[in-house]
């Protein structure tokens, strides 16, 4: 199972990261990530963290046993790095996805951006 927490639903991934999810990892959820008040103390985020460990490590605990089973992080920083440090120490993988940046200049003088998914990259090393 890969948990997708993020604000970019599975239904929302090109064609390639979805079917490089489901070959990894079978089952994708999404769990949307969480809006974080800018004027949030470490402290509320670091509580705000504690509950989405626990609705992840609840959803992985449900999945099936013998799959690889990761979580697809992409958020806020201060959220994201407490999560990570916390998922780190329990042992759960973890992932970003990589994306390739073009930019087209427009004839008007305006930009057009487009990710192109590229590969998952874990956040740290076990």
């Amino acid at each position: 199972m890969l948990i997708n927490l993020s604000n970019h639903p599975k239904a929302n991934w090109d064609q390639l990261q979805q079917k490089t999810a489901e070959a990894q990892f079978g089952l994708v959820e999404d769990l949307n990530f969480p809006q974080i008040d800018p004027n949030a103390s470490l402290s509320d985020v670091i509580l705000l963290v504690r509950e989405y460990v626990e609705k992840c490590c609840r959803m992985l605990a449900q999945a099936e046993k013998d799959k690889h089973h990761a979580i697809h992080i992409m958020g806020e920083f201060t959220f994201t790095y407490q999560f990570l440090k916390e998922m780190e120490h329990r042992g759960i993988l973890c992932i970003a996805s990589t994306t390739e940046r073009l930019v087209k200049e427009n004839p008007d003088g305006t930009f057009t951006t487009t990710f192109n998914f590229v590969r998952f990259r874990p956040y740290f090393e076990f």
